[in-house]
């Protein structure tokens, strides 16, 4: 089990605490709504993110013609950012639990942000000369990676602090339907950018971008709820009504694992991270090589396949955040177990069908759109893993969603290089079937995961440390 680092205990007698606003709050108030504030920001943040994760998949073609990479180069170009994304999980989850997601988020965007735009000029980077052009491309996608994999960790972290017990579900898709929104835009936007001022103008915009919404989260987001001014005592009593939570980290404070971290050897940590590294393998068809695919085998034009490239992201951004109300739902009528189970199977089960659908489908219009609502059904059943870290270890979501996400990332990282051996040797209806068994795949191994189980200590009742404000 999980043991909480350093705790300061609640003296009931001190006004100044959030225990004791709590216990005085005016029942009359209307709450505030600023933890709705807090999620539109996320939503925005998580954008962002595939913003800058899709621009070179849609520059790709412009560069593979300018630059006469093969296609295995490429894909290994476009992996080159997931193993770097995949390796800072658990290190950015680490840093959620010790430090607070506020300052980490705001350090991370303007990490990736530069080097976002560092791509348009990663011809003329000393990493050209000193290993090749191909290489300079990928070592800037790895940096980016590392930033952009401390994001989601600390997003599961304020969906932590700032969301109930009971809106868990709809929190996380909050943050995953930020994957349709960016995903959405990304297509046409990058598309329409590079057509009239070239393929590295897109890249300098996403990093102005970034630095922008980087001050933005900075100076309105806080770690807790309690710390931030605009939040009123009755948004307090609904944010921690029926929390369960019995600890906090004191940010500053590196948190320890009991037992030699023999948590993570659970069946449902087990379950959780084999299945997300399943599901990340399809999902990253989509983020890498969906937009090339339209264009070199469904036969679009670029503006097409922007247009039709942003399909399955818009259906992510309507299907998530249905998934986490159904989540949250189910779980009030079967019990966290059975209900975060059924949505996920559901979800899967839709979304490997039409994945088959789409690849043996010879009409254009009708397989985009199977394509494009299998991975809407990919967004409905992914909350499923998010919530779970929070039912397992509310204190320590970070470091464990971190766990988790690395394994998706890394059958990311697998997914465009093995996408393009299988596409090249035979065929890309093969490529999309084998992505189909994944996701079937990615639900059987739930039969492991049990949200009910409990991975902390019990601990007498306390409440975060009040950090500095920047």
């Amino acid at each position: 089990m999980l043991i909480p680092p350093t705790i300061r205990m609640i003296d009931p007698q001190d006004s100044s605490q959030p225990i004791s606003r709590l216990a005085g709050a005016d029942k009359a108030s209307r709450p505030t709504l600023v933890r709705w504030h807090v999620m539109a920001l996320l939503v925005l943040v998580s954008a962002l993110t595939f913003v800058d994760r899709l621009n070179l998949s849609i520059a790709g073609k412009f560069i593979q013609d300018e630059f006469h990479f093969s296609a295995q180069t490429m894909g290994w170009i476009l992996s080159a950012f997931v193993l770097g994304y995949a390796l800072f999980q658990v290190p950015g989850g680490w840093l959620a639990d010790c430090y607070g997601p506020r300052v980490v988020i705001t350090g991370a965007i303007l990490w990736w942000s530069i080097f976002s735009a560092a791509t348009a000029i990663a011809p003329r980077l000393p990493l050209a000369r000193w290993f090749g052009l191909a290489w300079s491309f990928a070592i800037i996608r790895f940096l980016i990676g590392l930033g952009e994999g401390v994001t989601y960790p600390n997003a599961n972290k304020i969906v932590s602090s700032w969301m109930g017990a009971a809106q868990r579900g709809i929190g996380n898709s909050m943050f995953l339907a930020g994957i349709g929104v960016g995903g959405g835009i990304t297509p046409m936007l990058i598309a329409w950018v590079m057509n009239n001022w070239g393929w590295r103008t897109s890249f300098y915009a996403c990093g102005c971008i970034g630095i922008v919404i980087a001050v933005v989260w900075h100076f309105y987001v806080r770690d807790w709820p309690s710390e931030h001014p605009g939040v009123n005592m009755a948004e307090l009593a609904q944010i921690h009504a029926n929390d369960e939570r019995s600890a906090a980290p004191v940010f500053g404070t590196p948190p320890t694992l009991a037992r030699g971290g023999r948590v993570f050897l659970t069946a449902s940590v087990w379950g959780l991270v084999l299945s997300y590294f399943f599901l990340g393998y399809a999902s990253y068809l989509y983020y890498t090589w969906f937009y090339l695919y339209l264009m070199q085998v469904r036969h679009l034009t670029v503006i097409q396949g922007g247009v039709w490239g942003s399909t399955p992201f818009l259906a992510m951004a309507l299907l998530t955040p249905v998934g986490g109300l159904a989540s949250d739902a189910a779980v009030q009528r079967l019990g966290r177990r059975r209900g975060r189970q059924s949505v996920v199977w559901f979800g899967l089960t839709f979304s490997s069908a039409l994945l088959w659908l789409g690849s043996h489908t010879a009409d254009n219009t009708l397989a985009i759109l199977a394509l494009a609502v299998a991975a809407g059904f990919i967004g409905f059943a992914s909350t499923g893993w998010w919530a779970v870290c929070n039912d397992l270890t509310p204190n320590f979501s970070g470091s464990l969603s971190g766990l988790m996400n690395m394994g998706g990332n890394l059958g990311g990282w697998i997914s465009p290089v093995l996408t393009a051996y299988i596409a090249t040797h035979f065929g890309w209806t093969r490529a999309l079937d084998f992505a189909g068994v994944l996701t079937l795949a990615a639900g059987g191994l739930w039969f492991l995961v049990n949200a009910d189980q409990k991975l902390e200590e019990s601990n007498p009742l306390v409440m975060p440390h009040q950090g500095p404000s920047f």
